[in-house]
């Protein structure tokens, strides 16, 4: 942009922001902004500005909170520059004078003006300039004050800690000091200056130790990062209720303070161990509410949080803790409200370690592990528990009441485990979850009476990369994937494992009709077996009697050649020769039977001459019934063909003759031929003149 005309800007009555960083501004005087007067942040970093001096239409910039004048030109800084601010005070406003090379500011320039912020960073070439120009700001009222370099601008290597003193004729509230080398000399009066203000934050500071502070300072909140101290402060400051005290170096070990009105204490990131954590001797004070010992070394658990009843926010991630599982370590926290336990290489014992959290709304226990790799009841008395992480636990199983008693639990990451099913009655008595995350698992699927007990504020389930099974085993839970998309976060990255022919598919792209064409024929294969089956053995056991239908439908009523087939024992063969065969086929008139030692075809199957030669071609059947008859299976299986035949014939044809008097427990053996003898005439033979007759 070459220039800017007087209505460049017009029309914008409610711009509130305006950024011309890197627009070649030479001055403040030609830029077109005097009509903004609701603007409240102008930023004009990165440009050949030379002159400090606010033109007169500042004073129409009442909403005015924050100039950015950095990295340009800058380099003198008079009382005329500043005029507009001694005559319409901007009381929200906060100057960025970074990066700009000051060499002179007037004495007396600021005095009596009241800024919310000043920044000088890297502004300095020497620490005489540093020191002229903090004289120079003599008279300011400010609420924030920040000195110092960048990280990356350092232009000054060692300070005489002098160039402080000059703040003394300054009112500050809050003093901020950035990646400033050494100091020369010793550092007990170093802050004498800074008595009064509330807030100090030490950025990058090399600083021997903070053992010389006077216990009179007024100091609320007191904020150290990464700084470099031989040992840990023992600070003995009354007043401070705020302690940051983060990403320093040399530091191992923690040594006790006494900051009787402390009420926020973040220690994270600082290699620390603690022996005996904790309780309000370790900081000398019973108001801490706020306790964070993130991303330090050992801390050993073993003294309750004795006096420490008031803590509201504990963080122990990534710290190592010891002797969690002793006892019922956090008994005594009844207020607190937020616990962070995360990657602590804790493995869950004690199911009482939870005691005592009644007032418990956020609990993070991710990267630990439990007995067994089974999640136990734990959380009985965390009625009031809102947000739960048991991420990378390596579960692999839930107790059915784990969560019981969690009916407030709004959000539950249950992701990067080992679970291999999505068992909606785990979820069902969380009747407030909103959030559900169980990605990263091994479910392959879920019951299908069982996804009705999902909670129903449910809104967001994340179950992409587990193990899907898209077979028809699980058809159900797959079409209830596809009905649950706007509940389902991320659907369509859950993939398939198995088939092997469906593998990295989308769980999507499993269709129904699959299933139901194979249902079909499984149906139809299963139906045919089964008649093929149940014929097989229906033709297998009567497999004689329907050659005995087929012999009947070939010869019909055709002349029989035999009177009769006589059926017997071989043991009886001596009384059918003698008795049976010789009086009717010699008597008179005669008549012609059919036995199987004389009239059956030789090289016939013997099954295949009695129905054929036997029972086709004989007008009646003579059962010679005796003790060795029923004992015989060849008689007993002439005797059922008999029966089918006389039933196939429609005629009465089988004669009974009893050759002996049989027990009746033996015939009851037989059962139909019991009930034949029972209800039809049979012949009783007698060795007599009357029997034979």
């Amino acid at each position: 942009i070459q220039s800017l005309a007087w209505g460049a800007f017009s029309g914008l009555s409610s711009l509130e922001k305006l950024v011309a960083v890197e627009t070649n501004l030479v001055s403040l005087n030609d830029f077109p902004i005097g009509h903004l007067k609701t603007l409240k942040e102008l930023n004009v970093a990165h440009n050949f500005i030379h002159s400090f001096k606010l033109p007169e239409y500042f004073s129409n910039l009442l909403n005015l909170e924050h100039l950015d004048l950095s990295n340009n030109k800058i380099q003198n800084i008079y009382y005329e520059d500043v005029k507009v601010l001694h005559q319409m005070p901007l009381l929200n406003l906060s100057l960025d004078l970074s990066l700009n090379p000051l060499d002179f500011i007037e004495p007396g320039t600021f005095k009596e003006i009241k800024l919310n912020g000043l920044t000088l960073r890297s502004n300095f070439n020497s620490s005489d300039v540093m020191k002229t120009c903090i004289q120079g700001l003599a008279g300011l009222k400010i609420n924030r004050l920040v000195l110092g370099e960048f990280k990356n601008e350092r232009k000054l290597k060692r300070f005489d800690r002098s160039f402080l003193m000059g703040l003394c004729n300054l009112t500050i509230e809050q003093f901020r000091i950035a990646y400033l080398g050494e100091f020369s000399g010793d550092d007990t009066d170093l802050f004498n200056c800074l008595a009064n203000v509330s807030g100090i934050s030490l950025l990058s500071i090399s600083l021997e130790s903070l053992q010389a502070l006077r216990k009179d300072f007024r100091w609320q909140h007191l904020e150290m990062i990464n700084c470099d101290f031989e040992k840990f402060p023992a600070l003995k400051l009354s007043s401070l209720k705020k302690f940051v005290f983060i990403d320093n170096k040399g530091i191992s070990s923690f040594n006790e303070f006494q900051l009787p009105s402390l009420q926020y204490l973040d220690l994270k990131r600082n290699h620390l161990s603690f022996k005996g954590c904790c309780s309000h001797t370790d900081f000398g004070t019973t108001k801490l509410k706020h306790l964070d010992l993130s991303f330090n070394d050992v801390i050993t658990l073993s003294s309750n949080f004795m006096g420490l009843e008031q803590l509201e926010h504990l963080d122990f991630q990534h710290s190592t803790l010891k002797q969690i599982n002793a006892f019922s370590t956090f008994l005594s926290l009844r207020n607190l409200r937020y616990l962070d336990i995360s990657y602590t290489h804790t493995r869950i014992v004690f199911h009482g370690i939870f005691t005592g959290l009644v007032s418990l709304q956020t609990l993070k226990m991710a990267g630990n592990s439990f007995q067994n790799n089974l999640l136990p009841d734990i959380f009985t008395e965390l009625t009031n528990l809102t947000i739960l992480d048991l991420s990378k636990c390596q579960l692999e199983q839930v107790s059915q009441t784990a969560f019981h008693f969690l009916s407030s639990l709004q959000v539950l990451n249950m992701s990067h485990n080992k679970l291999l099913s999505l068992d909606a009655h785990l979820y069902e008595p969380l009747h407030s979850l909103q959030i559900l995350d169980c990605s990263f698992n091994r479910i392959r699927a879920s019951k299908d009476q069982e996804l009705q007990n999902l909670p129903r504020n449910l809104t967001w389930l994340n179950l992409t990369k587990n193990e899907f099974a898209c077979v028809c085993q699980h058809q159900s839970f797959l079409q209830w994937v596809k009905d649950q998309r706007q509940l389902l976060v991320g659907a369509e990255q859950m993939m398939c494992t198995e088939p092997p022919d469906m593998k990295d598919m989308p769980v999507f792209s499993f269709r129904n009709a699959t299933c139901q064409m194979s249902k079909t024929i499984i149906s139809v294969s299963v139906v045919t077996v089964l008649l093929v089956t149940v014929v097989g053995v229906l033709v297998y056991k009567f497999y004689f009697h329907l050659m005995l239908l087929a012999g009947c439908k070939k010869y019909g009523r055709g002349e029989s050649t035999y009177d009769a087939f006589v059926i017997y024992s071989s043991q009886d063969e001596d009384w059918v020769r003698n008795e049976l065969v010789k009086n009717l086929e010699e008597g008179v008139p005669p008549f012609q039977l059919c036995l199987h030692y004389r009239d059956f075809i030789p090289g016939v199957a013997i099954a295949a001459n009695i129905i054929q030669e036997g029972f086709h071609k004989s007008r009646k059947v003579i059962v010679v019934v005796s003790q060795h008859f029923i004992q015989s299976r060849w008689c007993i299986f002439e005797y059922e063909i008999a029966q089918t035949w006389q039933f196939l014939s429609s005629r009465a044809g089988i004669i009974f003759i009893v050759l002996q008097k049989l027990e009746k427990s033996l015939l009851r053996q037989q059962v139909e031929l019991y009930r034949l003898l029972s209800r039809n005439t049979y012949l009783e033979w007698e060795d007599s003149v009357l029997g034979r007759h």
